[in-house]
């Protein structure tokens, strides 16, 4: 009796912290949506539609036209040449430069249009694979929430079965008490008690680990505390197998999976990157232009001269005629006093120097390929298989989920089957375990007969939990692909 006693508060344990882990109830679509957000994986798709987007930004502008301010100022040492009047110097000179330049691609065959458009695409297509991310993760959830309520299912099968044990125990306690059974009848239900208990502590234990595997599908602390809500199974809406064909259900997933968008939109994005490529083997006409100015000031400045006379005449300065006499020409000799100027001194001039320097440039540029080094060629031939291979890749994606839609189908077909026949089973066993404990309590049957008996009932029951939810779940995914998404409600 003492063991008897123990089992049941454990049991009794067990159901209480079940009901009082479910004060914060998730339904399928919370669950869904707290996943979308917080998925890893829908996270890394969203980040990669972003990149999408910056590129598209990027090549857009790319018809816009090229500009660049420029400055250079700095210092010249030792012989150069002055950059504002171009001649060689021996002093130190402060310069300064500005410069803006402009130019823009005014007709390359389309090269940059078809660029754009391919980049539009590649976003296109990338927001669908962040769709099919989101349907991913949602298709898992949906998955792990099922599989959790099939094991609470489970649970409460298994804990209906310890009350039913628990009360063939008390009556048969009664009568072997009263004389009319033997001590054998209560130890074997005894027994059958303790099994029970230990298959209720594991379908407990199975719940929770689906339920934390429920919880690491949407990304969520294991700590945190979450339980579900359980809708009631036979209220849970499925469309009739009728309107799910196979052919149907395909021709509707062509239009709605994101997988078969993504691959649609690539294949307009890879054509639209080889009429770019090709278009790099034609000449491409630019336009230019550009304003520059320039200012340099020396460190150095004249502060006066020394007259020192003349120099001696030199034949080579030649000779004038001077009242019919020739007179040497000769050159005065003068010594120029220099001095260095200050930092600031230097900048003296600078506005109106840059006036004077200002200048301008504008005109058209011409770009014709001649030899690249193949570089034109290999492109557009990498372009044209880039084609090639995704062509053969959606040809292979929409074929494997043409046969995916078929098994699902017959997967649906047969598990319809097999809930019906486990249906009649759990009827037919229910009948017999009620007949069974009438005529054991009237003596007519050994416990071993309503032990067996009760396990039965137990196993169809369970058989008929797994059949119903395995349809359920394979009607879902039918659902699922003809782009109902999964609701349980």
């Amino acid at each position: 009796m003492g063991t008897t006693r123990n089992i049941f508060l454990v049991v009794l344990i067990g159901i209480s912290l079940s009901v009082s882990a479910q004060e914060n109830k998730w339904d399928l679509k919370k669950c869904v949506e707290y996943a979308m957000n917080n998925a890893i994986p829908v996270k890394q798709s969203a980040i990669q539609s972003k990149f999408a987007e910056l590129n598209y930004l990027q090549t857009k502008r790319a018809k816009e036209p090229n500009t660049n301010l420029n400055n250079n100022t700095g210092f010249q040492f030792g012989r150069s040449i002055d950059p504002s009047t171009n001649q060689f110097t021996n002093t130190e000179l402060i310069f300064q430069q500005y410069s803006f330049n402009a130019n823009v691609i005014i007709f390359n065959w389309n090269s940059i249009k078809n660029n754009i458009l391919a980049s539009k695409y590649e976003l296109d297509a990338s927001k669908s694979d962040l769709n099919k991310a989101r349907n991913d993760i949602a298709l898992t959830v949906a998955t792990n929430f099922l599989q959790t309520l099939l094991s609470k299912e489970q649970a409460n099968i298994a804990s209906v079965q310890v009350g039913q044990t628990l009360a063939q125990l008390a009556v048969t306690r009664r009568k072997v008490t009263a004389g009319s059974l033997p001590e054998l009848n209560a130890l074997e239900l005894e027994a059958q008690l303790a099994r029970d208990s230990a298959a209720l502590i594991t379908a407990q234990t199975t719940a929770e680990l689906n339920l934390l595997q429920l919880k690491s599908s949407m990304n969520m602390d294991a700590s945190l505390p979450f339980d579900i809500y359980v809708p009631f199974v036979d209220k849970i809406p499925v469309i009739s197998l009728a309107e799910l064909q196979p052919d149907v259900v395909y021709t509707s997933a062509m239009q709605t999976q994101p997988a078969q968008k993504a691959n649609e939109i690539r294949l307009k994005s890879l054509n639209a990157a080889l009429k770019s490529a090709r278009a790099t083997r034609n000449p491409t006409i630019s336009g230019f232009g550009g304003l520059t100015t320039i200012f340099s000031g020396s460190n150095q400045e004249v502060r006066g001269f020394t007259f020192n006379g003349y120099n001696s005449p030199n034949p080579a300065n030649g000779a004038v005629n001077v009242n019919g006499v020739l007179t040497p020409v000769q050159s005065p000799d003068v010594s120029i006093i220099t001095g260095k100027k200050s930092f600031y001194q230097q900048w003296t001039g600078w506005g109106s120097q840059l006036d004077r320097n200002f200048r301008q440039n504008i005109g058209l540029a011409v770009s014709v390929p001649i030899f690249n080094g193949g570089q034109v060629r290999n492109n557009i031939a990498r372009a044209k298989l880039n084609l090639e291979n995704l062509s053969v890749t959606k040809e292979q994606a929409d074929n494997k989920l043409k046969q995916d839609i078929y098994q699902a189908y017959q997967a649906a077909t047969a598990a319809l089957q097999k809930f019906n026949a486990n249906k009649r089973t759990v009827d037919v066993a229910q009948r017999t375990y009620d007949l069974t404990v009438k005529r054991y309590e009237l003596g007519l049957l050994t416990t071993l007969d309503l032990i067996t008996n009760q396990n039965n009932l137990l196993k169809a029951k369970i058989d008929l939990a797994n059949s119903q939810y395995d349809y359920i779940f394979k009607m879902k995914i039918l659902e699922f692909y003809k782009g109902n998404g999964i609701v349980l409600e």
